[in-house]
């Protein structure tokens, strides 16, 4: 009987931590601001680079129209991502 009880108290405590542990997961992510990726700066910085490169390679005689094609592939995607990054931290600021 005694046995009975510790484990009754036992799996309560364990069903009790993990109720907690969810409601502060839960709570923690619908306090994140929406809309700010956790990675925004690398993509900043790859887009940075990327447009560095571009304007350098231009310059070159290996420049040729594949190679521009290939940069303009991955300068666009991350442009857009600019874009929304700086309108989010706008939005940000103007709500607060």
């Amino acid at each position: 009987m005694l046995t009975s009880v510790v484990s009754a108290t036992t799996s309560a405590t364990i069903t009790s931590a993990a109720t907690t542990t969810a409601a502060t997961t839960t709570a923690i992510s619908l306090t994140t601001p929406i809309g700010l990726p956790e990675y925004g700066v690398l993509a900043v910085i790859a887009l940075i680079v990327l447009l560095s490169a571009k304007e350098i390679l231009s310059a070159s005689d290996k420049w040729n129209r594949a190679l521009n094609s290939s940069l303009n592939l991955s300068i666009y995607p991350l442009l857009v991502c600019f874009v929304l990054i700086v309108f989010c931290q706008i939005l940000g600021i103007i709500g607060s």
